[in-house]
């Protein structure tokens, strides 16, 4: 059977008719794909739209990951990372700690340096702008991808500045990106039972869209497969198509599989393999104005990241380095991989190799 054959098999025939005609799948129609038992033809068709927009271009990058202390406030039943203050596992590094390791890795061709934490709660506003400074002073060329919404909401209520000029000192200071952390589900019902006291899903839109409007680009996420329903998985990724017609800010979209050990809600049993790449392909087939599709190897694994290059993802991420949030909630892939073997398993994929920079700038250069 050929791709149409197998789709329409599968009563997806109009879905796969719109998406031929460049017509934008509604939420029923994002429900008819989640309802679908055939995997395969729910993956012909996100594959199908991926090929469209990058062909067997495959995403990744050289990066770098800092996780700057694990202590917060907000108590998030689906985190691992977190840590009161007074927990013997809570961490804090200091600007120089920070700048160090970036200078550990100064021989290496890095283009990103990801940067996140915590909402700590005595950490001045000053330190997290320090950083971005210190950072940039030593290695001016990276692109600094650093602090969520979450985290800018946070700064805000912490200096007393307004959301707007937390992002401009910011922005002054060195930030270029915001990562996409913090969106977990939209849903109120859903924010109320896992993390009511982090910043709403109205609020993470709202910071969203402001960064763009001055320049700074964003990337998003959703959390799924905790206490979330389909329908609101649905309504978050609309709500992020949304934002996206006004803004066109987001660069990349990363849907992120719950990892429950160690944390309050790990009586709920991981995500199946079925549900990550049906996920990955709805998100790819709803998300038409994002252009790239992340299949985050440190929450899926490698093996699943690459077959999930078939279910409509178009980026790996990269290198990583240290990576510890997803880890300390039983992530069992590695911390970080090289630039070898990053392309070494695109290809066993199927796929073609891009680097690239935050951006989504293809990077051409010589390795040895």
């Amino acid at each position: 059977m050929n791709a149409q054959q197998i789709v329409e098999a599968a009563g997806l025939g109009v879905i796969w008719q719109k998406v031929n005609d460049g017509e934008r799948l509604g939420f029923e129609d994002g429900m008819t794909l989640f309802d679908c038992p055939d995997l395969l033809a729910v993956g012909t068709i996100a594959n199908f739209f991926r090929h469209k927009l990058h062909g067997k271009q495959t995403y990744y990058v050289v990066n770098q990951h800092i996780n700057y202390s694990n202590i917060c406030n907000n108590g998030c039943r689906f985190c691992a990372f977190g840590r009161s203050v007074e927990s013997p596992l809570a961490f804090e590094l200091t600007v120089q700690d920070m700048v160090s390791k970036v200078k550990e890795r100064l021989e290496e061709p890095i283009t990103e340096i990801h940067i996140v934490g915590g909402c700590h709660p005595y950490l001045p506003f000053s330190f997290y702008v320090d950083v971005l400074k210190g950072i940039a002073k030593i290695r001016p060329e990276a692109i600094l991808k650093a602090y969520t919404a979450v985290e800018i909401a946070h700064f805000s209520q912490l200096s007393g500045l307004s959301e707007g000029e937390v992002l401009k000192e910011l922005k002054d200071a060195g930030l270029d990106v915001l990562p996409g952390g913090g969106a977990e589900i939209f849903s109120p019902r859903v924010r109320s039972l896992v993390c009511p006291k982090k910043l709403s899903g109205e609020g993470w839109l709202r910071i969203s869209k402001m960064a763009h409007r001055m320049g700074i680009k964003t990337n998003a996420t959703m959390l799924y497969g905790h206490v979330e329903t389909r329908e609101e998985r649905l309504e978050h990724l609309l709500a992020l198509r949304d934002a996206q017609d006004e803004t066109s800010g987001f660069l990349c979209f990363i849907p992120l599989s719950f990892q429950p050990a160690n944390t309050a809600l790990s009586d709920i049993p991981r995500s199946t393999g079925i549900d990550n790449l049906k996920t990955i392909a709805i998100s790819r087939l709803i998300l038409d104005n994002i252009p790239h599709i992340k299949a985050y190897w440190i929450m899926l694994g490698i093996k699943m990241a690459q077959v999930a290059l078939h279910f409509g993802a178009d980026d790996l991420d990269g290198t990583i380095i240290e990576e510890k949030i997803g880890h300390m909630a039983g992530a069992e892939s590695d911390e970080a991989m090289t630039r070898n073997e990053l392309v070494r398993v695109i290809k066993e994929a199927g796929f073609e190799p891009v680097e690239r920079n935050t951006y989504f700038e293809p990077i051409r250069r010589k390795y040895s």
